[in-house]
């Protein structure tokens, strides 16, 4: 399998796992410029009224930054806001106390930079998968890559459904709440309610 090139997200998505599988190797882009309203600082949990939206504040600037560069905002409380919107959503999951301390500790580990928050939010759900990749960063921006490298980079966004991607087919499993499955939300849904059997629902949920 070839190496993948892809951006960091905050607590990514069932889609972006299995565009990764099984990738021995990740390579982050570093070198990027933030883009606003994407899943580099949002992801969705599943909660008693549905599906919830979960966004980390960044710090104003203007013009093209980097993503490196791009500084949490922790005068809003975001990480209070979060722990009791995953707290209310996951403790009667069957795994929940297996990974809620390890999960709460990054949370409220105090990063500056959102990069290095996402990075250890990445490296937390593939030890929990079991995925023996190695992670690496860009050390200068290259808009092609080359053959031996799948570029994934800004494909698996918002503005679209993963339904016009090619990535993930959902594939149901039992969520705390209600009867209708909501597809494609954070890892940490998975990981809550099925633990060890999480990479065998990635497996399945690939659209190969």
């Amino acid at each position: 399998m070839p190496n993948a090139l892809i951006n960091l997200h905050y607590l990514p998505s069932l889609e972006y796992f299995c565009a990764l599988y099984p990738s021995k190797k990740i390579i982050l882009e570093k070198q990027e410029h933030f883009v606003k309203q994407s899943f580099r600082n949002r992801c969705y949990i599943n909660t008693s009224q549905g599906r919830q939206m979960l966004i980390v504040p960044v710090t104003e600037k203007h013009g093209k930054v980097s993503v490196q560069e791009i500084k949490i905002d922790h005068q809003q409380k975001w990480q209070n806001n979060h722990w009791r919107a995953i707290e209310s959503a996951y403790r009667k999951a069957p795994f929940f106390e297996f990974y809620l301390d390890e999960l709460k500790d990054i949370i409220y580990k105090g990063h500056v930079h959102l990069f290095d928050l996402n990075r250890d939010l990445l490296s937390f759900c593939l030890r929990c998968l079991g995925m023996q990749t190695e992670l690496s960063e860009t050390v200068a921006f290259e808009k092609e890559v080359s053959a031996t490298i799948i570029d994934l980079r800004s494909q698996i966004t918002p503005k679209t459904s993963f339904v016009d991607r090619t990535f993930y087919r959902s594939v149901p499993y039992q969520q705390v709440f209600g009867n209708a499955f909501v597809s494609n939300l954070s890892f940490i849904d998975l990981l809550f309610c099925e633990g060890p059997n999480s990479i065998k629902i990635i497996k399945t949920s690939r659209s190969d």
